[in-house]
């Protein structure tokens, strides 16, 4: 991603953290019609309405909690969704993903907010386009250069991330913070809504 576009979302995320106007409290209305980009839309759409709620109201001791030796915390789960949606991002902007990544450091609010502000740019994204053929995840290390379709964003970074933000859920449970008992991620609304 280049500098200037991540400051840009980092900026807009600090802004949207600081008025509380964070997406995803409960998920868009759904698109009028079927397409393959209104379809992913909508599946991203579904990743922030949970990362929303698993991630709204951690204390710090949620966000330490580490289920087993050797695993990550919950707070190092958000990173990795971070991570896994900038790559997602990144390849809907037809960049390519850097490695080893150089992750920029921020704390929960500001990464919750960063988070929740790319998963909104990349359903958006998504909605406006149809064929994703042209759209390679393209990774490059050093001088080393890969790339693989955009079909490998379904079942990688995509489902990684919402399988991730299902571990957040179960680590607040464990740590005695359970997510929010209205939340209903069949309806996408809170059952007080």
């Amino acid at each position: 991603m280049k500098p200037v576009a991540l400051l840009l979302i980092l900026s807009l995320a600090g802004y949207s953290a600081i008025s509380q106007n964070l997406p995803y409290e409960e998920i868009p209305d759904y698109p009028e019609e079927y397409h393959a980009g209104t379809v992913l839309s909508r599946m991203t759409d579904g990743l922030g309405y949970r990362f929303y709620w698993a991630t709204e109201g951690l204390r710090n001791e949620d966000l330490n909690y580490v289920p087993s030796e050797g695993a990550r915390s919950t707070f190092k789960t958000m990173e990795h969704i971070f991570s896994l949606v900038r790559m997602i991002h990144n390849t809907l902007n037809g960049e390519a993903n850097i490695s080893p990544e150089d992750p920029a450091a921020m704390e929960y609010e500001e990464l919750r907010a960063a988070t929740l502000e790319l998963i909104h740019a990349c359903a958006e994204k998504m909605g406006e386009n149809s064929d994703f053929s042209s759209l390679p995840i393209m990774f490059k290390m050093g001088e080393q250069e890969a790339s693989l379709p955009f079909w490998n964003i379904i079942n990688g970074p995509l489902s990684d991330a919402i399988y991730h933000t299902g571990q957040i859920v179960s680590f607040r449970r464990a740590s005695g913070n359970p997510i929010d008992p209205r939340v209903n991620v069949f309806t996408g609304k809170n059952a007080d809504r």
